[in-house]
């Protein structure tokens, strides 16, 4: 896997990390998970930066916020118990679709 594509994947784990701590934070009302909150984001940022040295900064974000998203809300379902009804699933499945069509057919996604 090329290096880019794998400071991609740490991108979206750190602000899977991040996003999840943000929920247990309580709205920045408690200590820690506020830290890991910007400490995640802080990693996040930076792996995308460098990631954008190989991929255009449209396909990036694309990429980053569509797996995160998906991502969360995986982890909403599973660990904080929050509902996802039909139209939220299917919603999830045309991101998954979105992303597939990028990395598959596009020439602008480098490979």
């Amino acid at each position: 896997m090329p290096l880019h594509f794998v400071y991609l994947l740490l991108a979206v784990v750190a602000e899977t990390v991040g996003t999840t701590a943000l929920q247990a934070s309580q709205q920045f009302t408690r200590l820690w998970p506020s830290i890991v909150v910007v400490l995640a984001y802080g990693v996040a940022f930076y792996l995308l930066s460098l990631a954008l040295k190989f991929i255009p900064v449209g396909v990036l974000y694309a990429v980053w916020s569509g797996v995160g998203i998906v991502c969360i809300a995986l982890i909403g379902w599973v660990v904080f118990r929050q509902a996802l009804d039909l139209p939220a699933v299917l919603g999830i499945a045309l991101i998954i679709a979105g992303i597939a069509v990028i990395q598959l057919f596009s020439g602008t996604a480098t490979h």
